[in-house]
């Protein structure tokens, strides 16, 4: 049995999605904003909603108004002495879910005969609905209008005082600004939720379960006769651990509570942690066995030791006090004892200390210095942190211990579902990438886990770091999408994609992409738009001529690939599916003919480009003549359904250029960005200083004889050039943040700014869209 997906509906900003779950481990990844914090709090909610209540924020915004339509028809009935029909159908629509669907083998049917829908289901998808809805509609109708009433006397009583303080005014003045709670329905739930709402279950009909249409899920309608099945049907089907994001090491916590809460809260120190694991697994206090005979035998020993010296101690101190007439004869006598816990030994500050290794006298290395666990970097204390916390969920879920005696041990959930939020903080890259390949073994390091089928554990873990993400599969990557207001909801909601269904059945193209990936580190998943570049030149140049000349676009969070573009367009599936804006700078690659050999580009020779990017991508043609005549629209493509995608290629394109001594200018065709800039800035290079390409590219300039043959030295010398040496040559020069930009590579880059821009606005302008028409069962968005 395992969890197969979710599907969350009116949580936050997740108006409708599905999410995919691993059978081990699923990676939530995406930028900032994107929802993947909204997915993981939806989980808690709803899996563990005592140690988790809900607030009125987890409502979609754009909701909100329906409710306080509601709480309005509701005054407006009662002004008008009108019957109010209090029925759930207005709620239906609005109310947050989260769709629980389940893999089920035959012979696990057991675990879940109170979720069966019919008497002939067998095994297979077995789904549950989990909705956040009302406890008592007319409990919450006659609370809120006592609110309501109440708050409208105060209101006619700021009335009456202003008009009292101005017995002249005509008319009488309005009183002073004064907000009353409860002003509206939202507003009357946001202090009092949890009192009248609650999680209630409702079976599913998995043949009635429909595919999500543009990313979008479609849970299955409801009838509004529907009744639930419990509140708490999936109490030993599924046993719910997380780590939060904020884990506040450092800080000494005030006090111990359960280990459940323990685990939702901010965080704590290690010692901490020890002394909860120790209570719950350890403490021979609890349920003693033989084993535990030898430290119960010491405790009271040395409790009585201690009694017995206290009470040497305070004879003098109650001898003294019988001399003022107490006790008397009938008086019951003071006396000093002890209790002492093994857990105490624990209850300090020091519990944890880390031995430092010192070089003795001998030479030797002698671990005589400790230091305080505060002392500790925060790093080590993250990793060991989580680390011990894994181990106290495995061992709570398996009631390893005194955890045996104290919960009941005859049943153990089948299902063990861990969430751990961005586990990189503070850990630097490697141990980001040890944390993530070892955490879900030691989930599993147990000796009735292991490959055990019959109990298994799903860890889902929510991140911003490449590091973390390259250590994954593919097929465990779900990516959050940010979609502004106007593109799917009045306000601004997010997707997810399933990034297993990117590449489809092509795993050659899937593996070159995970091993490039992985070699770069590159931060697809978490940027707001991608560059692709040609080489390293590109690589170093770019970044720079963004800093120098566009803050904006500098501001943005941008990742800068270099692929080359003979493997560019492999990272066609990957962009498209994630719906990332991207550039591609590349160059034209010309050939005299279709399998000729490289020659410099010129127009009308009837020359072929050998760039698999610009022939099978964009613009989607192997003629230079094509290529060099092609306009904006021609290098970009756009999504018919997603006005913030597109993808634009630039690549070089005749110059008109006048080089020193020259009458007049005359054209140039670029074969390489570093020819390019060179003709863009022709008297930069004709008296830059320096060796290798720079050296040979001044020498072209000095040769003179005309644009054409420049270029044709220019082109020689790039045969075997070293192109990241021009390129740091051309970095340590001092007129660099004068150079003018390529104008191929600054239309991109401008390009590219005009699209980030409007990506970045909450809400799409009708002009630029029309609010598509998605089914969506449930909700009135």
């Amino acid at each position: 049995m395992h969890i197969k997906f979710v599907e969350i509906a009116n949580f936050r900003k997740l108006l409708s999605i599905r999410v995919d779950l691993a059978e081990a481990t699923t990676l939530f990844v995406g930028a900032n904003n994107s929802g993947k914090t909204s997915a993981m709090l939806a989980l808690r909610r709803f899996l563990a909603p005592r140690r988790c209540p809900f607030e009125m924020n987890d409502f979609t915004l754009c909701h909100w108004s329906t409710v306080i339509d509601i709480g309005k028809s509701w005054a407006a009935a009662r002004d008008q002495e009108e019957v109010v029909d209090l029925v759930i159908e207005p709620w239906l629509s609005i109310l947050p879910t989260l769709d629980l669907w389940l893999h089920v083998e035959s012979g696990e049917m057991h675990h879940v005969r109170d979720l069966i829908p019919t008497l002939d289901w067998e095994g297979g998808s077995l789904g549950v609905r989990l909705r956040y809805e009302p406890k008592d509609l007319e409990l919450l109708y006659k609370d809120f209008m006592g609110a309501l009433g109440d708050a409208e006397e105060m209101r006619e009583a700021a009335i009456a005082a202003a008009a009292v303080d101005h017995p002249d005014a005509d008319p009488p003045p309005a009183p002073p600004k004064l907000t009353i709670w409860p002003e509206n329905l939202v507003d009357f739930l946001s202090k009092r939720l949890s009192t009248y709402f609650t999680v209630q279950a409702y079976p599913l009909d998995p043949a009635k379960l429909v595919e999500p249409d543009k990313s979008q899920a479609r849970p299955q309608l409801l009838p509004p006769t529907s009744l639930p099945i419990g509140v708490d049907v999936l109490a030993g089907l599924i046993r719910v651990h997380d780590i939060p994001a904020q884990r506040g090491f450092g800080e000494e916590q005030s006090s111990q509570e359960d280990e459940d809460t323990q685990s939702a809260a901010a965080g704590s120190r290690l010692s901490d942690q020890l002394k909860s694991y120790y209570a719950k697994h350890l403490d021979p206090t609890k349920g003693p066995d033989p084993k535990d005979l030898g430290a119960l035998q010491a405790i009271e020993a040395a409790q009585d030791a201690f009694d017995k010296r206290l009470a040497e101690s305070f004879e003098a101190a109650f001898t003294e006090v019988e001399g003022m007439g107490y006790p008397g004869v009938t008086d019951p006598r003071p006396r000093v004892s002890t209790r002492l816990k093994a857990i105490d030994g624990l209850n300090h500050s020091a519990a944890i200390t880390f031995e430092v290794d010192v070089i003795g006298e001998d030479g030797k290395m002698t671990p005589i210095l400790r230091l305080p666990e505060a002392n500790n970097g925060l790093g080590y204390q993250n990793l060991i942190s989580m680390i011990f916390r894994l181990m106290s969920f495995r061992d709570a879920w398996m009631r390893v211990g005194k955890a045996s005696k104290t919960i009941a041990a005859d049943h153990t959930e089948p299902l063990h579902l861990v969430l751990i939020e961005e586990p990189e903080a503070h850990l630097h890259a490697q141990v980001q990438q040890v944390f993530i390949n070892k955490a879900y073994a030691v989930l599993r390091a147990h000796e009735d886990l292991g490959d055990n089928p019959k109990l298994r554990t799903q860890l889902v873990v929510s991140t911003h770091s490449s590091h973390v993400a390259h250590e994954t599969s593919f097929s465990c990557l779900r990516y959050f999408r940010r979609l502004p207001a106007g593109m799917a909801a009045k306000v601004p909601v997010s997707t997810v994609i399933n990034m297993s269904e990117v590449f489809g059945a092509n795993g050659e193209t899937e593996r070159f992409v995970t091993r490039y990936l992985r070699a770069q580190h590159a931060d697809l998943f978490f940027a707001d738009a991608a560059i692709l570049v040609e080489g390293p030149a590109e690589r170093m140049l770019v970044p720079n001529f963004i800093r120098a000349r566009y803050d904006e676009l500098n501001q943005c969070y941008i990742t800068l690939l270099e692929i080359g573009g003979s493997h560019a367009h492999r990272l066609r599936p990957l962009i498209e599916h994630l719906g990332l804006l991207t550039l591609v700078i590349t160059d034209m690659d010309t050939l005299t003919g279709t399998g000729g050999t490289s020659v410099q580009p010129a127009k009308g020779a009837g020359q072929k480009t050998n760039n698999a990017t610009l022939k099978t991508w964009l613009p989607g043609t192997d003629e230079v003549d094509a290529l060099i005549d092609a306009d904006d629209d021609a290098k970009t493509r756009r999504s018919d359904g997603d006005p913030l995608f597109a993808v634009r290629v630039a690549y070089q394109v005749p110059l008109e250029v006048t080089p020193p001594g020259a009458g007049g200018p005359d054209t140039a065709f670029p074969y390489t960005f570093e020819d390019a800039l060179a003709f863009e800035n022709i008297r930069f290079f004709a008296e830059l200083d320096g060796t290798g390409l720079v050296r040979k590219f001044r020498e072209a300039i000095e040769a003179g004889g005309g644009v054409a043959a420049i270029g044709n030295l220019m082109y020689e010398a790039l045969k075997n050039g070293k192109k990241a040496e021009f390129a740091l040559d051309v970095l340590e020069a001092d007129g660099f943040d004068d150079l003018v930009v390529p104008r191929y590579i600054a239309a991109g880059l401008e390009w590219l700014l005009a699209q980030l821009k409007k990506k970045q606005v909450e809400i799409l302008s009708e002009v630029e869209l029309s609010q598509p028409n998605v089914p969506q069962p449930e909700r009135v968005v």
